[in-house]
Protein backbone atom coordinates (compact mmCIF):
# COMPACT_ATOMS: atom_id res chain seq x y z
CA UNK A 1 0.00 0.00 0.00
CA UNK A 2 1.51 3.67 -0.73
CA UNK A 3 2.37 5.65 2.43
CA UNK A 4 -0.27 8.44 2.19
CA UNK A 5 -2.72 5.54 1.94
CA UNK A 6 -1.57 3.99 5.30
CA UNK A 7 -1.23 7.38 6.90
CA UNK A 8 -4.79 7.94 6.06
CA UNK A 9 -6.12 5.24 7.24
CA UNK A 10 -3.89 5.56 10.72
CA UNK A 11 -5.69 9.04 10.96
CA UNK A 12 -9.03 7.90 10.62
CA UNK A 13 -8.52 5.02 13.28
CA UNK A 14 -7.10 7.02 16.16
CA UNK A 15 -9.11 7.80 19.05
CA UNK A 16 -11.16 10.91 18.91
CA UNK A 17 -10.80 12.95 22.07
CA UNK A 18 -13.53 12.67 24.06
CA UNK A 19 -16.00 15.54 24.03
CA UNK A 20 -16.99 17.42 27.35
CA UNK A 21 -20.43 17.07 28.63
CA UNK A 22 -22.46 20.44 28.11
CA UNK A 23 -22.52 22.06 31.46
CA UNK A 24 -26.15 21.85 33.07
CA UNK A 25 -28.33 25.17 33.51
CA UNK A 26 -28.44 26.68 36.64
CA UNK A 27 -32.09 25.59 37.98
CA UNK A 28 -33.69 29.09 38.80
CA UNK A 29 -35.52 28.84 42.26
CA UNK A 30 -38.91 28.13 42.22
CA UNK A 31 -41.32 30.69 44.19
CA UNK A 32 -43.07 29.33 47.24
CA UNK A 33 -46.96 28.74 46.59
CA UNK A 34 -49.31 30.69 49.00
CA UNK A 35 -51.44 28.68 51.07
CA UNK A 36 -53.98 30.66 51.02
CA UNK A 37 -54.14 31.81 47.40
CA UNK A 38 -57.45 29.76 45.78
CA UNK A 39 -57.31 26.63 44.07
CA UNK A 40 -57.03 26.16 40.45
CA UNK A 41 -61.09 24.99 39.14
CA UNK A 42 -61.56 21.47 37.89
CA UNK A 43 -61.73 20.36 34.51
CA UNK A 44 -65.05 18.28 33.47
CA UNK A 45 -62.81 15.27 33.21
CA UNK A 46 -61.44 15.65 36.01
CA UNK A 47 -65.07 15.92 37.78
CA UNK A 48 -65.81 12.87 36.15
CA UNK A 49 -62.95 10.91 37.49
CA UNK A 50 -63.71 11.67 40.76
CA UNK A 51 -67.19 11.11 40.86
CA UNK A 52 -66.54 7.45 39.21
CA UNK A 53 -63.02 6.27 40.63
CA UNK A 54 -64.37 4.64 43.37
CA UNK A 55 -66.88 2.60 41.48
CA UNK A 56 -63.75 1.46 38.90
CA UNK A 57 -61.77 0.46 42.13
CA UNK A 58 -64.26 -1.35 43.67
CA UNK A 59 -64.70 -3.27 39.86
CA UNK A 60 -60.93 -3.42 39.93
CA UNK A 61 -59.43 -3.98 43.01
CA UNK A 62 -56.15 -5.16 41.46
CA UNK A 63 -55.77 -2.40 39.79
CA UNK A 64 -53.37 -0.03 39.84
CA UNK A 65 -53.39 3.82 40.07
CA UNK A 66 -52.15 4.18 36.85
CA UNK A 67 -54.35 1.43 35.73
CA UNK A 68 -57.07 3.10 36.71
CA UNK A 69 -56.83 6.23 35.25
CA UNK A 70 -55.97 4.65 31.76
CA UNK A 71 -59.69 3.18 32.62
CA UNK A 72 -61.36 6.08 33.55
CA UNK A 73 -59.92 7.58 30.52
CA UNK A 74 -61.15 5.17 27.73
CA UNK A 75 -64.56 5.66 29.11
CA UNK A 76 -64.32 9.52 29.56
CA UNK A 77 -63.53 9.36 25.74
CA UNK A 78 -66.44 7.12 24.94
CA UNK A 79 -69.32 9.41 26.43
CA UNK A 80 -71.35 11.19 24.23
CA UNK A 81 -71.54 14.83 24.63
CA UNK A 82 -74.49 14.50 26.16
CA UNK A 83 -73.43 12.59 28.79
CA UNK A 84 -70.70 14.75 29.81
CA UNK A 85 -73.17 17.89 29.85
CA UNK A 86 -73.41 17.45 33.79
CA UNK A 87 -69.80 17.20 34.23
CA UNK A 88 -68.85 20.39 31.73
CA UNK A 89 -71.48 22.35 33.79
CA UNK A 90 -69.86 21.74 36.93
CA UNK A 91 -66.35 22.74 35.61
CA UNK A 92 -67.62 26.19 34.22
CA UNK A 93 -69.10 26.29 38.09
CA UNK A 94 -66.01 25.66 39.48
CA UNK A 95 -64.15 28.04 37.24
CA UNK A 96 -66.62 31.28 38.06
CA UNK A 97 -65.45 30.22 41.96
CA UNK A 98 -62.04 30.33 41.05
CA UNK A 99 -62.04 33.34 39.06
CA UNK A 100 -64.42 35.40 42.23
CA UNK A 101 -62.00 33.54 44.86
CA UNK A 102 -59.21 34.73 42.74
CA UNK A 103 -60.48 38.61 42.42
CA UNK A 104 -61.30 38.27 45.54
CA UNK A 105 -57.71 37.28 47.01
CA UNK A 106 -55.90 39.77 44.55
CA UNK A 107 -57.90 42.45 45.89
CA UNK A 108 -57.00 42.08 49.34
CA UNK A 109 -53.32 41.75 48.80
CA UNK A 110 -52.38 38.49 48.03
CA UNK A 111 -50.54 37.41 44.71
CA UNK A 112 -47.70 39.47 44.48
CA UNK A 113 -45.51 38.46 42.14
CA UNK A 114 -42.86 36.14 43.30
CA UNK A 115 -39.32 37.36 43.75
CA UNK A 116 -40.13 40.62 44.60
CA UNK A 117 -38.97 40.97 48.06
CA UNK A 118 -36.04 41.96 49.18
CA UNK A 119 -35.24 38.59 51.08
CA UNK A 120 -35.37 36.56 47.68
CA UNK A 121 -33.13 39.28 46.33
CA UNK A 122 -30.65 38.71 48.94
CA UNK A 123 -30.60 35.30 48.72
CA UNK A 124 -29.87 35.34 44.72
CA UNK A 125 -26.86 37.02 45.51
CA UNK A 126 -25.25 34.74 48.46
CA UNK A 127 -25.98 31.39 45.99
CA UNK A 128 -22.20 30.54 45.12
CA UNK A 129 -21.75 29.35 41.88
CA UNK A 130 -21.07 26.29 40.93
CA UNK A 131 -17.71 24.56 39.58
CA UNK A 132 -17.12 24.19 36.09
CA UNK A 133 -16.46 20.57 35.44
CA UNK A 134 -12.38 20.06 33.79
CA UNK A 135 -12.43 18.67 30.21
CA UNK A 136 -10.62 15.44 29.84
CA UNK A 137 -6.84 16.48 28.26
CA UNK A 138 -6.02 15.00 24.79
CA UNK A 139 -3.67 13.07 24.11
CA UNK A 140 -0.08 14.62 23.01
CA UNK A 141 0.75 14.21 19.34
CA UNK A 142 3.90 13.13 20.34
CA UNK A 143 2.58 9.79 21.82
CA UNK A 144 0.35 9.49 18.14
CA UNK A 145 3.14 9.80 16.12
CA UNK A 146 5.13 7.17 17.91
CA UNK A 147 2.50 4.83 17.83
CA UNK A 148 2.10 5.23 14.29
CA UNK A 149 5.91 4.63 13.65
CA UNK A 150 5.62 1.28 15.48
CA UNK A 151 2.47 0.38 12.99
CA UNK A 152 4.35 0.78 9.93
CA UNK A 153 7.67 -0.90 11.53
CA UNK A 154 5.68 -3.72 12.04
CA UNK A 155 3.40 -3.98 8.88
CA UNK A 156 7.03 -3.65 6.76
Amino acid sequence: MPKDVKEKIAKESKPKAAKSAPEPKEKKARAKKDKDAPKRGLSSYMIFSQSNREAIKAANPEATFGELGKILGAQWKTLSEEDKKPYVKKAEADKARYESAKAEYESNGGGAKAGSSKKSASKKAVAAPKKAAKAPEPASEEEDDDEEDSDEEASD
